[in-house]
């Protein structure tokens, strides 16, 4: 199972070393999870322009490390606090020129979640980066997620409402299989944006509360045929949810930055 992050920057991948790939994994998967109230920091970290000549991207984590391979800052900046391009404002140039390695290992025992890896990176960006910035709200190109007419398919959480939610997945060959629990309507918002969208997605369908579903779809970036076994995410929201997506103008968070260095690499 792998947590959903943006298709197009994610990708599996195993450390670099003597290890073999076998023992690799068993280390990794030996590491226990980070206690859920600790607020990591990087207790190292290495920041160096990536290789030209390499192709892959994305953003790793495996056991206690934690690694971004060859991404701009646009990406980075994409990824930490899940937006879309449109909604990051007054960039300097090098944010889309710069790619950039990073690899550290946190100042708390244990392998962090997501959230953590997260706030990780907020923390370096602003030390290493020297990143400063404000939230706004501007008009925006968006998706609007409403309820269909025939109403919403989402069945009530049986998790307690006060915990975290979860949303986890994997391939099912082309298809994409989608499991979310003890979900609110503005969180899959957010994760509607970094599953391929294009622009952001406001959540407009009025539902409260916490919802358990699961969504199975084929993204259109590799349909082959409108006859595959899952449908695009369109109609997937539509047929499995009674949810829709609409593209519309309106209010959206935006982040404006107000400044930016290139880090000293070490």
């Amino acid at each position: 199972m792998i947590h959903v992050q943006r298709m197009m920057l994610v990708s599996a991948v195993l450390l670099a070393g003597t290890l073999t790939a076998g023992a690799q994994e068993n280390a990794a998967q030996q590491v226990k999870p980070m206690a859920g109230d600790a607020d990591p920091s990087f207790e190292v970290a290495t920041i160096k322009p990536s290789d030209q000549n390499d192709r892959n991207q994305g953003f790793h984590l495996q056991g206690h490390r934690i690694w971004v391979e060859n991404n701009d800052m646009t990406a980075i900046l994409c990824f930490v606090y899940k937006v879309q391009k449109s909604q990051i404002v007054n960039a300097p140039k090098w944010f889309d020129e710069d790619r950039w390695d990073i690899d550290g290992l946190p100042d708390v025992d244990g392998k962090p979640n997501w959230t953590q890896y997260r706030s990780m990176l907020k923390k370096l960006l602003a030390t290493r980066f020297g990143l400063q910035m404000h939230p706004e709200k501007r008009e925006l190109s968006v998706y609007a997620l409403t309820v269909a007419k025939a109403g919403p398919k989402l069945e009530k959480t049986k998790s307690d409402p006060s915990a975290n939610s979860d949303s986890s997945g994997h391939g099912m060959g082309a298809a994409q299989y989608m499991k979310f629990t003890n979900e609110s309507m503005p969180e899959f918002a957010q994760i509607l944006e970094m599953m391929g969208g294009d622009r952001p997605v406001v959540d407009h369908t009025n539902l409260l509360g916490r919802y358990d579903f699961t969504l199975l779809w084929t993204p259109d970036s590799i349909r082959a045929t409108p006859t595959d076994e899952a449908p695009g995410l369109f109609t997937a929201l539509q047929e499995q949810l009674g949810l829709k997506l609409e593209p519309t103008r309106a209010p959206a968070d935006v982040l404006v930055i107000d400044a930016a260095t290139k880090p000293t690499q070490n």
